[in-house]
C-alpha cells in the first residue's frame, strides 16, 4: 500500500564559496601561489598591486543576496561600481620587496637521468646489435635505487615477446655481469642489497679488510645484519679490529647506488615557511609571509568600460551583454578578495593562540617546555572547527629562532607523570632520544630497560609504549644498535 506524508528536515550544506575558502586555507605559500596566479590569469577583473581596492562594496552586498537569478543590465546601478580613485596606478606601485620575500625562481638541477646516463654508458662497450638490445632493456628494467628486481626468465620471455629477441637466461646473465654490473656507479644491476654491496667492494683497490668485508658479505651476511659479532669472529678466526675494518669498508658503501644520480636531477625541493616567529625581548612576535598576504584590486580598464557604458546615449544589446559579464566578473573579484582576506585572518587567529599556548617552548627552544595540544584545544580557544584548525597545522610551516618546522609539529598528546602531571608525549620522546645517544654502545639498553629510565626520571612509560616511540623516532633495536 502506498503512502504519502510530509516530512520537515533541516540540513546545512556548505556554499561553493565555503569549500572554495577551506581548499584556500589548504594551501601552503607556493600552491596559494599558483592558485592567486590562476585566478588572476582566469578573471581579467582582478589585478595584483599596491592599486587601492575599487569601491562597489556596498553594491556587492545587495547583488550577491540575488544569486543566480536572471538580472538585466539596466538592473545594475553601475555609479556603485565605479570609483573615484583617478590615481594613475604607477604612483601606486613599488619596486622594492619587503624583509620576508625569498627568491621565487625555483632552481632546475640540470644533467642527465639516471637511466639516460647508464644507457651513455653502454655505448663505451664492444657489442653486437643484439647484445645492445638486452643490454639496454636491462638498464631500462633497474629502478630509480639502482636493483634489477626482476627473474632472469621473465627478462627472457619479455625480450622475446616485445623485442622479438630470442636468447638464453645464461646470455642475458652474461650481458649482466660483464656489462651492466660494471656501469657507473657502482653497483647497479644488483639483485639484493648483498649483490650489490659486493659489486662495490669489488671495485675497490684489493686490501686485507676489503677482502674480509667480501668473505663476511658472501658467506655470513645474516649474521651480519643482525650484528652477532661473536659467530663473525669464531667463524674467520680474526681478531676484533680486523673485525671494525671490514666493517668500516662496508659502511662506506652506498646502499642505493641510484640514488646518486636521481636525486641530482630532480627539482630541488624548497620549503617557504608561511609565518616567522621571531623572539625579542622577553616576547614572542608572528609575522605572516607577505606572500600570503597579496595586494589585489579591481582592474581599472573594467571600471572605464562601464563607464563608457553608462555615458553611452544608446545601448546596444550587445553592451548590455557586457554589463552582464563584467558584473559577474567584479562580483567574482570581489569574493577572491574577500576570501583572501578571511584566509590571512583564519591563518593569523589560529597561529597566535598556538603560539599563546607554546610561549615557553618558543621562548626557549627546549622541548622540554612544550605543553601538551591537541586540535580540540586550538579550536575551542578560537572558536573555529577542528577541521580548520587541520588544515592550518598539517599543510603549513613556521620560520622559528630554532629551525622551519611544521606548525603540526606543535601538537602533542599528553600522559601523567609520577606527580600527576599532564606532560607532552614529544618530551618523553625528546628524553628517549636522549637516553639511547647516550648508552653503552657495547651494550645497548633493551626497551624494559629504557622504561626503566624513563621511570626513574619520572615518566611512567610502559614497555609497549617506549617501543612504539623508539619506532616513531627510527631508532632500531638494542641488538641493531650495537657497536664493536
Amino acid at each position: 500500500m502506498l503512502k504519502q506524508s510530509l516530512n520537515l528536515k533541516l540540513s546545512q550544506k556548505l556554499s561553493p564559496q565555503q569549500i572554495q575558502l577551506m581548499k584556500m586555507i589548504q594551501l601552503p605559500t607556493q600552491a596559494f601561489e599558483q592558485r592567486l596566479k590562476q585566478e588572476i590569469e582566469e578573471n581579467p577583473a582582478l589585478e595584483s598591486g599596491k592599486e587601492k581596492e575599487e569601491d562597489y562594496e556596498d553594491s556587492y552586498d545587495d547583488y550577491a543576496e540575488e544569486g543566480n537569478e536572471s538580472i538585466s543590465a539596466d538592473d545594475i546601478n553601475i555609479d556603485e561600481y565605479l570609483s573615484d580613485d583617478d590615481i594613475p596606478s604607477y604612483k601606486l606601485q613599488a619596486n622594492n620587496y619587503s624583509a620576508d620575500d625569498e627568491d621565487r625562481d625555483v632552481p632546475y638541477a640540470g644533467g642527465l637521468s639516471f637511466h639516460q646516463s647508464l644507457i651513455n654508458q653502454l655505448n663505451t662497450f664492444t657489442l653486437s646489435d643484439e647484445e645492445y638490445a638486452i643490454a639496454e632493456f636491462l638498464v631500462g628494467s633497474i629502478n630509480d635505487n639502482g636493483y634489477l628486481r626482476r627473474e632472469t626468465l621473465d627478462i627472457v620471455d619479455d625480450l622475446a615477446f616485445t623485442q622479438n629477441i630470442f636468447t638464453e637466461e645464461g646470455k642475458v646473465e652474461d650481458i649482466l655481469y660483464d656489462v651492466v654490473q660494471k656501469l657507473e656507479p657502482l653497483g647497479v644491476g644488483a639483485r639484493d642489497l648483498k649483490e650489490c654491496l659486493i659489486i662495490q667492494l669489488e671495485g675497490k683497490r684489493p686490501t686485507r679488510a676489503v677482502e674480509l668485508a667480501i668473505q663476511i658479505l658472501d658467506q655470513a651476511f645474516d649474521p651480519f645484519v643482525k650484528k652477532h659479532y661473536e659467530k663473525l669472529l669464531h667463524k674467520f678466526e680474526i681478531t676484533q679490529d680486523e673485525l671494525k675494518e671490514a666493517i668500516k669498508e662496508i659502511e662506506k658503501l652506498n646502499p642505493k647506488p641510484g640514488s646518486s644520480i636521481v636525486g641530482n636531477s630532480k627539482i630541488v625541493e624548497q620549503i617557504v615557511p608561511d609565518f616567522t616567529i621571531r623572539v625579542a625581548d622577553g616576547e614572542v612576535e608572528l609575522l605572516l609571509n607577505s606572500r600570503n598576504a597579496p595586494e589585489l584590486h579591481v582592474s581599472r580598464e573594467y571600471n572605464n568600460m562601464l563607464k563608457g557604458y553608462q555615458e553611452a546615449k544608446t545601448k546596444t544589446k550587445s553592451q548590455k551583454d557586457a554589463v552582464l559579464f563584467i558584473k559577474q566578473k567584479l562580483d567574482s573579484a570581489k569574493w577572491f578578495i574577500d576570501a583572501i582576506k578571511q584566509r590571512q585572518q583564519t591563518l593569523m587567529v589560529t597561529m597566535s593562540c598556538i603560539i599563546d599556548i607554546q610561549r615557553e617552548y618558543l621562548l626557549t627552544g627546549d622541548e622540554s617546555k612544550l605543553r601538551p595540544m591537541i586540535l580540540k584545544d586550538v579550536a575551542e580557544k578560537i572558536n573555529m572547527d577542528i577541521s580548520t584548525v587541520s588544515r592550518v597545522a598539517n599543510s603549513k610551516y613556521a620560520s622559528t629562532p630554532y629551525g622551519t618546522k611544521l606548525v603540526k609539529e606543535f601538537f602533542s598528546e599528553s600522559m601523567k607523570n609520577d606527580q600527576g602531571e599532564d606532560v607532552s608525549t614529544r618530551e618523553i620522546k625528546s628524553i628517549l632520544k636522549t637516553v639511547v645517544a647516550e648508552e653503552d654502545k657495547k651494550k645497548p639498553l633493551t626497551d624494559d630497560k629504557l622504561s626503566a629510565h624513563l621511570k626513574e626520571k619520572g615518566y611512567l612509560i610502559a614497555r609497549r609504549t617506549v617501543a612504539k616511540y623508539r619506532e616513531q623516532l627510527d631508532i632500531p633495536v638494542a641488538r641493531l644498535r650495537k657497536e664493536m
